[in-house]
């Protein structure tokens, strides 16, 4: 496990994120820095908390950034459930776009069905796509980031505070 880091940050794997907009938001209320990797260099608000990352185009090079960075007091926003597992794995908080977490607890069977899926599709089976992002994921994207960034500074707080005895 890593070290918890001084100050919180948030890892966006912004190639198809569509939430990006809300996570600065989030972040700039809180203070937070956030840093936005992509293959290529993409469009960021102009503020010093925000940093973009060009991880450049081998393949997942922009998950490797992220993987080798993200550790125990971090945030990252993905809907990449590889790049999810390998997260959780090193203590960070993981959250889809859609505010579902991935957790120690379903990252296992989370990477089994996609990895089922995958299978499928390659045998030539019609599986579908993934549901349309709609307003209601934003709403709990929003709503599971606030938590997790509160979950986060009241640990941070709690080793802190003075002993009453």
């Amino acid at each position: 496990m890593t070290s918890i880091s001084s100050t919180p940050r948030i890892y966006v794997d912004a190639d198809a994120c569509p939430v990006k907009d809300e996570i600065y938001r989030v972040a700039l209320r809180h203070g937070l820095p956030v840093s936005v990797v992509a293959g290529q260099f993409i469009r960021v608000p102009q503020d010093p908390l925000i940093e973009r990352i060009a991880a450049g185009s081998a393949m997942d090079a922009a998950d490797d950034w992220i993987a080798e960075r993200a550790g125990k007091g971090d945030i990252v926003i993905t809907s990449d459930i590889p790049l999810a597992s390998r997260c959780v794995k090193r203590g960070a908080e993981v959250i889809a776009p859609n505010g579902k977490p991935f957790t120690e607890q379903s990252i296992g069977m989370t990477l089994a069905v996609r990895n089922l899926m995958t299978d499928l599709r390659s045998s030539g089976e019609v599986t579908g796509g993934p549901r349309s992002f709609a307003p209601r994921d934003r709403s709990a994207f929003l709503s599971a980031l606030d938590q997790t960034i509160r979950r986060i500074q009241r640990q941070r707080a709690a080793p802190s505070a003075p002993n009453q005895n």
